[in-house]
Order: structure tokens, then sequence, then C-alpha cells
């Protein structure tokens, strides 16, 4: 027999840790932590100042702006084979309002295009099988002219071969990661 107002205990937690948080919405630990200081996602603090999130917040915010981009911004696809430059390159546009899916490879990548087409695609040159150049080519003969930003470490004649071959721009390897979202607002606003 329950008490009245009183929930079942369950085996998941109503408060997370950022941590915890971060993983629920599988996304950096930095990301959120940035979320949280824009408002976007409620974040209540210890005494201590550690961050808490409530459960049903984050599911809130998975039902706005969560995976598939169901109410989220534009779509961005980025392409690379190095899953910690994925994942930096997805953190810090996901910040800015973007929906990002990533793809380890132009087959994964042009499968997901298949899938939903992206507003915008972020392309390393420099992958195994299929190099990102074509890729490019597959794409815009399947899914005509989806905005393309190539990226790579060989920067050599590469800019100006990645406007004759149909990209919007290319930004050489290191970069700086806010030149790359101040690129992709340009061409897709989030």
């Amino acid at each position: 027999m329950g008490f009245p107002g009183r929930r079942a205990p369950t085996t998941e937690p109503d408060w997370l840790t950022l941590g915890q948080a971060a993983k629920f919405l599988g996304v950096a630990q930095s990301t959120i932590r940035k979320w949280s200081d824009q408002g976007r996602v409620p974040a209540f603090y210890t005494p201590g100042g550690h961050r808490r999130y409530r459960r049903r917040d984050l599911e809130a915010f998975l039902d706005r702006s969560g995976p598939g981009g169901r109410t989220g911004g534009p779509l961005v696809l980025v392409v690379d084979d190095d899953p910690r430059l994925r994942e930096f390159m997805r953190a810090s546009l996901e910040v800015e309002g973007y929906t990002v899916r990533e793809a380890g490879s132009a087959d994964e990548a042009l499968a997901a295009i298949e899938d939903q087409a992206p507003q915008l695609v972020l392309l390393d040159v420099v992958m195994p099988g299929v190099d990102g150049w074509e890729m490019l080519q597959r794409m815009q003969e399947r899914h005509g002219s989806i905005p393309v930003i190539m990226f790579s470490g060989q920067v050599d004649s590469s800019t100006a071969d990645a406007e004759q071959r149909g990209a919007r721009g290319f930004i050489g390897k290191p970069f700086d990661p806010q030149q790359l979202i101040d690129r992709a607002k340009q061409l897709v606003p989030a």
C-alpha cells in the first residue's frame, strides 16, 4: 500500500551528476556545462558548487532538441575517420545550436545522407578507402547541392581545388573551432 503523493522507488536516480547527465544526453561534459551556462539545460548547484541535473529536465531537453533533430537546429553531418575530432566538432557545433550527426567513413556518410539529408556537411579530405574528394563527387551526383566545407591537414592547393570541385570552402587542420563555427554560420545560420 502506497502513500498518497509518494512515488514508487525506482532504480534510476532522479538527480544526475555532470558526468551522468553528459552520458545520458550523449554529449561531452563541456557541452552540457556550456548548455547549463546558456540556460538551455536547467542545472542545480550543491552547496559545494557541483552541478546536478534532474532526469525529467534532461528528457524534456531531448524532446525539444534531441537526436534526430526533432526540433533542434540545422542538421550538420561531420565526416572524419578520427572519432576524437568528430566529438570535438560535434560539441562545438551543438553549443551553437546545431544538430549534429557523425560518420567515420564516406560509406557511413552517404548512408546517413540517404537517411536524412543535412543542411551542411563538414568533410575530411584524407580518409581510408573512399577519400573526401570522391565522396564529394558521389554526394553531388546523388543529392545535388548540399553545402560542403572540406578540411584537411594537407593544405597545399586544396582551397582552390575545393571550390573548383563544388565545395563551399576549405579549412586546414589544425583549425580554430571558432573559425569552423563562423564558416558554418555563414552557410547555414543556427
